[in-house]
């Protein structure tokens, strides 16, 4: 057996102490930041250097084949004293918080719906999500043609009944047109709340609300005090990504109206693309497109400091 005394070092040897770096490639605290480092140079290749690269042009009076020259907030200036982008910014914000509110609302009523015990509750499920299942496109299609001037089945049955003897021209209104966009974006936007709200109520205690009714709390206590404490997290996530999808909608307005009539229902991200593809002005478009960005950090701040809050967790009506 070898002794312990055949071991030791020779005399003034010393174990050379591990490096910095692969003391962090072994410490389970940077575990985490190791595995995640893949997925961040993917989203650092296709986010931030697009995000870069487009706010770089908002500076520039470039153009499809032109690199351009640097003009400061020339674009800025312009846009600003531009009726249209005044007008799609309004609209833009009006559009997101309608259609959130609804979607929001709606949302939630199918999901405590259907988190209680109904017959063919599965395939309810499956019906509720086939309107964010069906790709964009499709459904502005189809919703073109519901509200079409001459095709549409809502003057056609209106007519039939009796109700009206022309057919409405929804898509040629601009307050008409406003409001089909809203509703063809709730009805493609609830399944996506409703079913996340849902998943989320699946995982409150049925003894919760059990313990609550034993003390004689209402449906709506039950609601207040055990459902809505313990689904704000939930609805945090939910509403933020709601209003991101809504606030950068763009395939449902470009396919239904092109943002007519007269601009009425262009979006910021529509009108962008307007100016910078159709239009040639890459810098005016890549000014609009820049300029949404202060709006999506004001949705994501919104959320991470007003909804996450833990006395709103608590059921605190601070």
């Amino acid at each position: 057996m070898t002794s312990l005394a055949d071991n030791k070092l020779p005399q003034g040897a010393r174990i050379a102490a591990p490096s910095a770096l692969s003391r962090l490639m072994v410490n389970r605290e940077w575990l985490g930041f190791w595995f995640m480092l893949p997925a961040a140079a993917i989203l650092t290749l296709l986010l931030v250097y697009p995000l870069g690269l487009g706010i770089w042009l908002s500076f520039t009076d470039a153009t499809i084949g032109s690199v351009g020259k640097f003009v400061g907030l020339d674009n800025y200036s312009w846009i600003l004293g531009d009726d249209s982008f005044i007008n799609a910014t309004v609209f833009t914000i009006m559009y997101t918080l309608v259609a959130s509110t609804i979607k929001f609302a709606v949302g939630l009523y199918l999901a405590l719906l259907l988190n209680k015990r109904l017959p063919l509750k599965a395939l309810l499920r499956s019906i509720v999500l086939i309107p964010f299942v069906v790709p964009t496109v499709l459904s502005a299609m189809a919703f073109w043609w519901i509200f079409d001037a001459q095709f549409s089945i809502i003057s056609w049955s209106l007519t039939k009944m009796g109700l009206i003897n022309h057919n409405i021209d929804f898509l040629g209104d601009p307050t008409l047109a406003r409001i089909c966009v809203i509703f063809a974006n709730i009805w493609r936007g609830v399944p996506f709340v409703a079913i996340t709200l849902l998943a989320g109520l699946q995982t409150v205690s049925p003894s919760l609300y059990e313990a609550a009714t034993i003390d004689g709390a209402t449906p709506w206590q039950n609601f207040r005090f055990i459902t809505y404490p313990l689904l704000t997290p939930i609805i945090a996530v939910v509403m933020t990504f709601s209003v991101l999808f809504t606030f950068t909608d763009f395939q449902l307005i470009w396919v239904m109206t092109r943002g007519g009539p007269i601009n009425s229902t262009h979006l910021m991200a529509t009108l962008s693309y307007q100016r910078a593809i159709i239009g040639g002005s890459l810098g005016e478009g890549a000014a609009i497109s820049t300029a949404m960005v202060p709006f999506l950090l004001a949705a994501i701040m919104f959320s991470w400091f007003g909804l996450q809050k833990r006395k709103w967790q608590q059921g605190s009506d601070a």
